[in-house]
């Protein structure tokens, strides 16, 4: 790794820290290597990189403040939430600042009449649902991570969740945001009308990964609680006819609350991790959830059992109470962790197909798995098509994690040679830069690029992520020619 006066000159770190120091308390600004180790990964810990320094504002007038020390003195910056993302994202430069949002952590309002929530991005993803359960209303995008997620990290990576077939991605349930961009300047992006003139802003910030401005507040909407839900468990002796299972359930006009699978080696590790119930005979389970009054409840599980069992489902099983849907439930959402207790590590994908190529992308990954000669247990929200398959490998055997990089690229190059995409809900950051040069064509990425520099000219905020350069997209065209990956050497590995 870098020391960071190889970087920046001493001399200019000195005089940015006097800078921030004179605008922040002392506290705020990191500049101690220990400090600032909690902050140099994100949830792709493979990449790490130690920041120049740290800023911990407390208000937006603090951000104002730093960003426009940064834009004046043309230093890069990296905002930050929770850093539970899994692309690198959040992973900082050691040229920057680091920008952390977490004292933004306060719910500011609630309006039950509205259905919305005006919150801090600092604000967990559970802690909106926790705090208006006595409403009867709940936030419903759910990822996996949401005890520990930002509502602002949520935003900037247009997170989902295993409940968005049916309640729809971040995009989906945002209302508004309070945005800095890079010289300071305040803005609001959406209103509280359900519409808004001029271009659709909200939908072009979410998801925008950090590159365009800085969130500091999000109204979100929130929607009222079912009066019931359950779960059909249903087993297949073969992943495919799995697979085909969920084209089968949305062809028949079924849109379940949610709709995940697993393959054998995911519900094994999950099974011993929480005894969820799971069926460890079976080579996948799906789980179906419908939502509503109990009499649109019953008849929606009657059709997907039917639907089900007619896709080849060796055996249904439908939650009998609230706890075991729940219980049914922390096994999916548990699966990453269960995942990590067999194995050192593990790195997982975000690649999205369309419904109908599930089974022959699950028949080609198998394939992969066995020419990497690398493990790999699939878990995904097959309702959208949103594949997670995680590779499990050892980064303490010499080339293991390159062949590991390799393996997650040909995964990704497979969903857009089947007319999907590389990212459902985890965002490009640093991890899918190269796929970037597949999925869209020179002319694409420098509209993108112009889109950045319209709201960000100098290049400061995040830069290095999302989208690739034309030199990058040659280079990386040179080594899949040869069978290679085109590594980060700009952001060491582990």
């Amino acid at each position: 790794m870098a020391a960071i006066a190889d970087i920046m000159p001493e001399s200019s770190r000195i005089a940015l820290v006097d800078m921030l120091r004179a605008i922040l308390p002392a506290h705020a600004v990191l500049t101690d290597a220990e400090a600032m180790k909690p902050y140099e990964c994100d949830g792709l810990s493979a990449y790490r990189q130690l920041p120049m320094l740290v800023v911990l504002p407390q208000s937006v007038e603090d951000v104002q403040r730093i960003l426009k020390v940064a834009h004046e003195t043309g230093t890069k910056v990296v905002a930050r939430g929770s850093g539970t993302g899994l692309s690198g994202g959040a992973t900082p430069l050691g040229d920057g600042i680091l920008l952390s949002l977490a004292k933004f952590n306060r719910i500011v309002s609630v309006d039950p009449l509205a259905r919305t929530a005006r919150v801090q991005p600092g604000v967990r993803n559970l802690k909106i649902s926790e705090d208006v359960a006595h409403l009867g209303l709940y936030y419903a995008p759910d990822p996996s991570s949401q005890i520990a997620c930002s509502i602002g990290g949520n935003v900037a990576e247009n997170a989902g969740g295993v409940h968005c077939l049916k309640y729809g991605l971040t995009v989906h349930n945002v209302q508004k945001i309070e945005v800095v961009t890079i010289d300071g300047t305040r803005a609001t992006i959406g209103s509280d009308a359900l519409d808004t003139p001029g271009y659709d802003l909200l939908a072009l910030m979410t998801g925008s990964e950090g590159m365009l401005g800085v969130t500091t507040e999000v109204t979100v909407k929130l929607v009222p609680k079912p009066q019931l839900a359950r779960v059909v468990m249903a087993s297949f002796d073969d992943i495919e006819k799995a697979g085909d299972a969920v084209a089968n359930i949305i062809g028949a006009g079924i849109v379940p609350a949610g709709l995940e699978m697993m393959d054998k080696l995911a519900n094994a590790a999950v099974e011993d991790f929480v005894h969820a119930g799971y069926d460890l005979n079976a080579e996948a389970i799906l789980l179906c959830e419908s939502d509503g009054t109990p009499e649109d409840v019953e008849e929606e599980i009657a059709r997907m059992e039917a639907v089900l069992k007619a896709s080849g489902a060796t055996a249904c099983r439908v939650s009998s109470n609230e706890a075991e849907r729940l219980k049914f439930w922390s096994g999916r959402k548990a699966a990453f962790p269960a995942v990590g207790r067999i194995s050192p590590d593990y790195y997982c994908i975000d690649g999205s197909i369309p419904r109908r190529a599930l089974s022959p992308v699950l028949k080609r990954t198998a394939a992969l798995s066995l020419h990497y000669k690398l493990r790999c247990a699939n878990v995904f929200h097959a309702g959208d098509g949103n594949l997670h398959p995680l590779i499990l490998f050892d980064a303490n055997i010499p080339g293991e994690l390159e062949r590991t990089e390799q393996f997650a690229a040909d995964i990704l190059e497979l969903c857009i040679n089947y007319g999907g995409t590389i990212t459902g809900e985890h965002g490009v950051g640093i991890e899918k830069i190269n796929q970037m040069c597949s999925q869209f064509t020179d002319n694409e990425r420098e509209m993108f690029f112009a889109v950045k520099r319209a709201f960000d000219p100098s290049m400061l905020l995040n830069p290095g992520k999302a989208i690739p350069t034309l030199n990058r997209c040659a280079e990386y065209g040179r080594m899949r020619v040869h069978g290679g990956q085109l590594a980060h050497a700009d952001i060491p590995r582990f």
